[in-house]
């Protein structure tokens, strides 16, 4: 009998990109919630995918509904955004906190398997060359460093779904995202700072022939993972075979794409020459030097180094990242390339 898959979030960077490989190469059957649809293409008219446009907060009847109905729950929904972490810190608990414990209680509730998205700022500023699931610490700053709601929010609700776990057997994964890139990431024709994530506002600079501005020189180190390579993972993890990922933690990045966020930077510039409509803008992208207090404010405080141990997924789900850095960075950049609106705005800035 084929799998019941609930996404909330199906628009998503992840859910979107979820939903079009399990579609391609799966029997399962997605029910899938979102504020919108624009990232999912042609999807919406596969048979096996049930899309509605809505909001989790509010929609909360078909929500409880489709959690009784399907059998594996994947909660997408969350605000990921370290400038929203400083602006606007209680809609970020109450989004990734609070109306997320309910779709877990309603896990808990209805013995549904639950797979969620816990993340790799969980880690905080933990000082561990390698940052393992079960062992490492998880530190924050202080109080009056907003930027940490996200993580603790993420934090506490990994203690809750593992509590669950303990005291009635709650069959869950917790996952944890080392920046991933891809198709689809963000809105690249968006031209705000912070409305995106690291790597499509320096794609988004280059297309706009605006500074790229790295945040304290972009020392800060990050682990870069291809969503393709992540979302082989996540298959394996829905697919839970002999039971291997339930009640796991497990880390899903790529260690061996660690660099500095001025790395990526130029890295970035370097490979949008190879393409004709934006090699000139490339060429004139200029890379400047910005404070954490002059980028986001002085609620904010930064994680140098974050490097995954992947150990676990290797032993107990067979993966393993597959895609280096350049051609992550390559199919990306081409993604966006190969939209009408980049070539456009590409041009009209030459």
């Amino acid at each position: 009998m084929a799998l019941k898959i609930m996404i909330l979030g199906a628009n998503g960077f992840i859910g979107s990109a979820l939903i079009e490989a399990i579609v391609k190469s799966r029997t399962w059957e997605v029910y899938g919630i979102d504020l919108s649809d624009h990232k999912l293409g042609d999807l919406p008219s596969c048979p096996r995918f049930h899309f509605v446009e809505g909001d989790i907060t509010i929609n909360k009847e078909w929500v409880e509904y489709h959690v009784k109905k399907c059998d594996v729950i994947i909660p997408l929904v969350a605000i990921a955004n370290p400038a929203q972490y400083v602006t606007d810190p209680l809609r970020v608990f109450e989004l990734d906190f609070e109306a997320n414990l309910q779709i877990v209680r309603h896990c808990v509730r209805y013995g549904k398997r639950l797979v969620f998205p816990s993340t790799s700022e969980i880690y905080g500023m933990a000082e561990d060359r390698v940052l393992e699931e079960e062992t490492s610490s998880l530190v924050y700053g202080p109080i009056n460093k907003q930027r940490w709601i996200y993580a603790a929010s993420k934090q506490l609700l990994d203690r809750v779904v593992y509590a669950y776990g303990v005291r009635d057997n709650l069959d869950y994964t917790l996952f944890r995202p080392f920046n991933f890139i891809g198709p689809n990431l963000d809105n690249i024709d968006e031209p705000k700072e912070g409305s995106s994530r690291v790597f499509t506002q320096f794609l988004s600079s280059v297309m706009y022939r605006q500074p790229i501005r790295l945040v304290d020189g972009g020392r800060q180190r990050r682990s870069f993972t291809y969503i393709g390579d992540a979302i082989d993972c996540m298959l394996r993890i829905i697919e839970n075979q002999d039971g291997r990922a339930s009640r796991r933690i497990f880390n899903i990045g790529n260690a061996g794409n660690c660099i500095s966020i001025a790395q990526l930077a130029q890295r970035i510039v370097t490979i949008a020459r190879e393409f004709p409509s934006l090699r000139e803008n490339a060429a004139a992208t200029e890379i400047l030097d910005v404070s954490a207090q002059e980028y986001y404010g002085k609620y904010y405080q930064d994680i140098q180094v974050r490097v995954p141990s992947i150990e676990a997924a290797q032993r107990d789900l067979g993966w393993s990242p597959t895609t280096d850095l350049d051609t992550a960075i390559r199919s990306t950049i081409s993604f966006y390339v190969n939209q009408d609106v980049l070539d456009r705005r590409a041009v009209a800035n030459l």
